[in-house]
């Protein structure tokens, strides 16, 4: 117990906001299809097997867990999708994904961390429902649970999406 204690399997979850992640993902294909993309703690891989399957030309796990690396591999390889697992977040990649990891404020510089490594930020979350950082922007509300279910109060049902794109000159011409 107190091994468990000491280092929790939180990768041994489907959280409900990684579970919302890949749903979007899966609806709303366009928004990785043919990018490289990150999953940052990436957990079990749930939302790095979704943006494989929407079409990804390249999808990194990344999770400083081993256990959780091994669990992503392994859930890439029982859904026949390709996903590479590291330790190493990539020096770049088009955008990076980010799910249920802000449940603690020390986290939240993440948000400008993902900055650094990607064009665009999809991050999922349902126990924080306003980022601190501006330029993020609320695109959709899902509502998901964590498998297996942990009995969550109603308050946490909800996984809040938000989008964040570097600002270029495409950008300040009206595309996107």
């Amino acid at each position: 117990m107190h091994a468990v204690l000491a280092h929790p399997a939180y990768w041994s979850l489907c959280w409900g906001s990684g579970l919302a992640l890949a749903r979007f993902l899966l609806a709303e294909p366009t928004w990785v299809a043919d990018k490289t993309v990150v999953d940052l703690g990436s957990g079990s891989g749930v939302a790095a097997i979704a943006a494989a399957m929407a079409g990804a030309a390249k999808v990194v796990a990344c999770d400083t867990d081993p256990d959780a690396r091994l669990a992503s591999a392994l859930n890439a390889e029982w859904n026949e999708v390709t996903v590479e697992s590291t330790a190493t977040l990539p020096a770049a990649s088009d955008i990076v994904l980010m799910a249920d990891v802000l449940y603690d404020k020390e986290n939240l510089p993440l948000l400008q961390f993902a900055q650094k490594h990607a064009r665009e930020v999809l991050v999922a979350d349902s126990r924080v429902t306003e980022l601190p950082d501006a330029s993020y922007r609320e695109v959709t509300r899902i509502e998901a649970l964590t498998y297996p279910n942990l009995g969550e109060f109603d308050e946490f049902k909800t996984a809040h999406v938000f989008h964040w794109q570097a600002w270029d000159s495409e950008n300040a011409a009206g595309k996107s």
